[in-house]
C-alpha cells in the first residue's frame, strides 16, 4: 500500500512518488526570527515533523531542510526598537525557536539554512532571472516581472486580472518604479541606517521570496519532492517561489506542495491585535501548564490541513487523553520486572530503536492504513489509545490482584508496538518524565473527592460522578470500582 497525500498544486490526493526511489528531498519554510515562536508555529512544525517521522518509519531516506529568515523588515524594526542589530535579534530568536520547539519533541532538521549565508546563491539566481528577461533593475532595486511567467497563479488558483494592485504586499511608493503593480522585489536598495550587502545592482538586501528559492536550490537542487508550510504562505510567498525558481531552471520546483491549517483561539484567528496571541514559551511556562506532550497530542488530533481551535477546555480534555497514552508508554517500566521481562534493567530498555515489532500485526496495519491516507494522525492516535487502554487495564490488574489476565509476551508485544508507533507521532514518556507533583492533589484531597463521588452515585447523579472521575483522571489518578461500593485508586 502506498502513501497518498493532498497536493495543494493539483488540489487532490495523489500517490506519493519520489524523484529518486526511496529518497525524499523536503523543504520547510521556517520562522522569521524577530520574536518568540507562537502556537501557529507549533502547529506548523509539529505537523511537518510528524510527516518526516512517518516517511522515515516507512523506509524513506529523508533529507529535511528548514530555513531561518534572518533578513527582514520585521527583524530590522525590532533591532531599531531595541537599539540593537539585526544579527543580534536574529541570533537570539533563532536560539529561542530551537529551545521552544524542542520541548514539543520536534526533531532538528538535517540542515538549517539562513538568508545571510546564501547571499551568493541569491544574487546568482537574480542574475539568471535578469538575463532571461524575468527581472529588471529600477533605481537600485530589482523586480520580478510577474506577467512574463505564464504559470503564475497555478498554486493559489489566483488570476492576475482578478486581483487588486498591491497583492504582493509592497508599499504604494514602489509601484511608481515598477513596470507592473504586481511585480515584486528580488533586491531592495540600501536605506540609511540599515544593513546592506554589495551586489551588481548596488548595495542592498534581498527580498523575502527570493531567499527561499535560492536556499532550496543551494541545498537540495532544482526540484524537490515536498515543499511544506502554512496555508498563509500559499500566496504570495510560495506562488512567487515557483515563479522565480521555475523561470530560472525550467524545472518544477516541487513535486508536492503541502500546507497546514491555521490556529484559532476560542473561535477567532490568533493575532496580537485581538489579545489572544500566545507563544509556545508562555504556554509551557505558565502556572498549571499543560504537559508539552499533551500539546503535541492536541495538535495531532485532527487533519493537518484543517484549522485547529485552541481553548482552555480543549487543552484540559487532551491532558486526560495524554494521561491514557502516557500510562501505556510507562507500562513496561512499571510492570516489566513483575512480568519477568529479563531485559527490564538494560540501558536500552524502552528505546524504540532497539525494539522489533510485528509490521503485519493488526494494530500496525491499522496505523499504517490511517497514516498512508494523507497522514491521518487522528486515525493513528485511535490505534495508540486502544493499545494504551489495554495496557492500563492490565496494569491495574497487576497492581490490585498481583497478576494480569493476558500473557506476559503478549503484553510485551503490545507495549513495544505502542512505544514504536507513538514515537512515529513524536509522543514519548520515560520514567521521571511524569507530570510534576507540584500543585497536585494530596491523598486527603483525593479521598474527599471520592466521598463526593460516592454520594453523587448514591443519589443517582451519575453525571457528577463521571465529572469527578474525569477530574481525577486528568490528575493522573486511576480509579478501580469494586463490588460493595468500594473504590480503590492509585497515581
Amino acid at each position: 500500500m502506498s502513501i497518498a497525500l493532498y497536493n495543494t498544486l493539483t488540489r487532490k490526493k495523489e500517490p506519493f512518488e519520489t524523484h529518486e526511489p526511496g529518497r525524499v528531498k523536503m523543504y520547510c519554510c521556517g520562522v522569521t526570527v524577530y520574536d518568540h515562536s507562537h502556537l501557529g508555529h507549533a502547529r506548523c512544525y509539529v505537523a511537518w515533523d510528524t510527516v518526516r517521522r512517518y516517511l522515515l518509519w516507512r523506509g524513506y531516506a529523508v533529507h529535511y531542510v528548514q530555513n531561518f529568515t534572518d533578513i527582514d523588515d520585521k527583524i530590522l524594526n525590532r533591532a531599531k526598537a531595541e537599539n540593537s542589530s539585526m544579527q543580534t535579534v536574529a541570533e537570539r530568536y533563532t536560539q529561542a525557536y530551537l529551545e521552544d520547539i524542542a520541548r514539543l519533541n520536534v526533531m532538528e532538521a538535517d540542515e538549517y539554512t539562513y538568508a545571510t549565508q546564501t547571499l551568493d546563491g541569491i544574487q546568482r539566481l537574480i542574475g539568471e532571472l535578469e538575463q532571461k528577461g524575468y527581472a529588471y533593475p529600477a533605481n537600485g532595486d530589482v523586480y520580478y516581472s510577474v506577467r512574463k511567467f505564464e504559470g503564475y497563479g497555478k498554486l493559489s488558483g489566483r488570476k492576475l486580472d482578478d486581483m487588486q494592485s498591491g497583492a504582493s504586499g509592497r508599499v504604494a511608493a514602489e509601484d511608481s518604479i515598477k513596470q507592473d503593480p504586481f511585480d515584486f522585489a528580488l533586491w531592495k536598495s540600501a536605506k540609511a541606517g540599515e544593513p546592506f550587502w554589495e551586489s551588481p545592482w548596488g548595495p542592498g538586501r534581498p527580498g523575502w521570496h527570493i531567499e527561499c528559492s535560492a536556499m532550496i536550490r543551494d541545498r537540495l537542487g532544482d526540484t524537490i519532492d515536498i515543499h511544506v508550510g502554512g496555508n498563509d504562505l500559499v500566496f504570495p510567498h510560495h506562488e512567487n517561489e515557483i515563479a522565480q525558481s521555475e523561470a530560472a531552471t525550467g524545472h518544477p520546483l516541487s513535486r508536492y506542495w503541502m500546507h497546514n491549517g491555521m490556529v484559532n483561539v476560542g473561535g477567532e484567528k490568533m493575532s496580537k491585535s485581538l489579545g489572544n496571541f500566545t507563544t509556545i514559551r508562555d504556554l509551557l511556562d505558565a502556572p498549571n501548564a499543560p504537559d508539552p506532550m499533551a500539546v503535541r497530542l492536541f495538535l495531532l488530533q485532527g487533519s493537518y490541513r484543517k484549522p485547529v481551535d485552541f481553548t482552555d477546555e480543549a487543552i484540559a480534555a487532551v491532558q486526560t487523553s495524554w494521561g491514557t497514552v502516557r500510562d501505556g508508554l510507562l507500562f513496561g517500566y512499571q510492570y516489566g520486572a513483575k512480568l519477568g521481562w529479563a531485559d527490564s534493567e538494560d540501558a536500552v530498555f524502552g528505546d524504540p530503536t532497539a525494539m522489533r515489532i510485528d509490521r503485519a500485526s493488526a494494530p500496525v496495519q491499522a496505523f499504517q492504513a490511517a497514516m498512508d491516507d494523507d497522514f491521518n494522525t487522528a486515525g493513528g492516535l485511535a490505534v495508540l489509545f486502544d493499545l494504551a487502554k489495554d495496557l492500563r487495564r492490565a496494569g491495574n490488574l497487576i497492581t490490585h490482584t498481583g497478576e494480569a489476565d493476558t500473557a506476559s509476551d503478549v503484553l510485551r508485544q503490545q507495549w513495544q508496538t505502542l512505544v514504536c508507533l507513538a514515537q512515529v507521532l513524536g509522543l514519548e514518556a520515560r520514567p521521571g518524565a511524569e507530570i510534576s507533583t507540584e500543585g497536585r492533589l494530596s491523598d486527603a484531597d483525593i479521598e474527599a473527592l471520592l466521598t463526593q463521588r460516592r454520594e453523587a452515585r448514591a443519589a443517582k447523579d451519575f453525571a457528577e460522578g463521571d465529572r469527578i472521575r474525569d477530574l481525577l483522571q486528568a490528575e493522573g489518578i486511576t480509579l478501580i470500582d469494586k463490588p460493595g461500593g468500594i473504590t480503590e485508586w492509585h497515581r
